[in-house]
């Protein structure tokens, strides 16, 4: 009996595990790809460089998939010791993520006044030699979101010591549009405009963050149930 019920959650701990080994190897490809397409494409930051979307997504990837596959050996091989690192990696990066969740909503005035420094302080890398992702990012959130600069427009006076913008912030697109009047560039702050949208679209990235969520705790309950299976097994045979 309790045999055959450890057979049953090896099934499922080894389903879950595969299909979380192949998530991590979807998020590594993407992180891939965007590294050898785009670049470093939305590197905004000065102080953190390699904070980018392609190195945050190949971490990542790469991590998952490590989880995914000593998961995977633990329930094929039935090992005490590679279910228990697996209950333990998973059960950090949990915590880490609810740690992270707490102090973004405990410390949001802070970090905004932060994250507006710093990607101010980045703007005085655009167009630089060696910052070709950055300059690209800048670009294209300007044209997308039609907003210009951190704060305002004036942003970029500091930048060129001149009045002057990228051309990305001009209401109609042409070079050297960025040298006209203030007239014919976007008014609306990057940061606020993209901060707005990700408000807008909090019900989805709420969802997103519940199923994560669910998904961790469904690998944590299915790891320690087997865990706990494969030691009555044992206890059973002797």
């Amino acid at each position: 009996m309790a045999r055959g019920c450890l057979q049953g959650v090896k099934f499922l701990m080894f389903a879950f595990n595969l299909l979380f080994w192949l998530g991590g190897c979807g998020i590594l490809g993407v992180g891939i790809w965007l590294a050898a397409t785009q670049g470093n494409f939305a590197t905004l930051s000065s102080s953190f460089p390699s904070l980018s979307a392609a190195n945050l997504l190949i971490v990542t990837g790469t991590f998952v998939m490590a989880i995914g596959f000593v998961g995977c050996i633990g329930a094929i091989k039935e090992n005490k010791c590679l279910l228990l690192t697996f209950f333990v990696l998973l059960l950090l990066v949990f915590l880490l993520e609810a740690t992270i969740t707490i102090l973004f909503f405990a410390y949001t005035d802070k970090i905004d006044r932060y994250a507006q420094r710093d990607l101010k302080k980045g703007l005085h890398l655009y167009g630089t030699p060696g910052n070709v992702g950055l300059t690209n990012a800048w670009g294209i959130i300007q044209t997308d979101f039609r907003c210009c600069g951190v704060s305002n427009y004036t942003d970029w006076f500091e930048v060129y010591n001149a009045t002057r913008v990228p051309d990305s912030c001009c209401l109609e697109f042409s070079d050297s549009c960025g040298l006209h009047a203030p007239g014919t560039w976007w008014k609306a702050p990057c940061y606020e405009t993209v901060k707005m949208w990700l408000q807008e679209n909090l019900l989805a990235v709420g969802i997103f963050g519940l199923c994560t969520a669910l998904v961790q705790i469904l690998g944590l309950t299915f790891a320690m149930t087997m865990y706990c299976q494969v030691v009555k097994a044992d206890t059973y045979c002797a």
